[in-house]
């Protein structure tokens, strides 16, 4: 029997199973790591912290553009 978390990617609910860390949400969503910055629960995440960094039933999750420039 198979656990399932509800969490909110970019504001759209998304029922997935767990254990699931942000690094396995990318890979299940295709995105590349080096494409998207994250956050969690409105806090940024950096990218060698994803793996490590484990989702929770109700976190809110967002990708956006990382801005890099001078």
């Amino acid at each position: 029997m198979s656990t399932h978390i509800q969490i909110f990617l970019d504001d759209q609910a998304l029922s997935l199973p767990a254990p699931l860390s942000l690094a396995d949400l990318l890979q299940a969503q295709q995105r590349a790591p080096e494409s998207v910055a994250t956050a969690l629960n409105g806090m940024f995440v950096a990218r060698e912290a994803r793996a490590q960094t484990q989702l929770a039933h109700g976190d809110a999750v967002l990708l956006f553009k990382a801005i890099v420039g001078g």
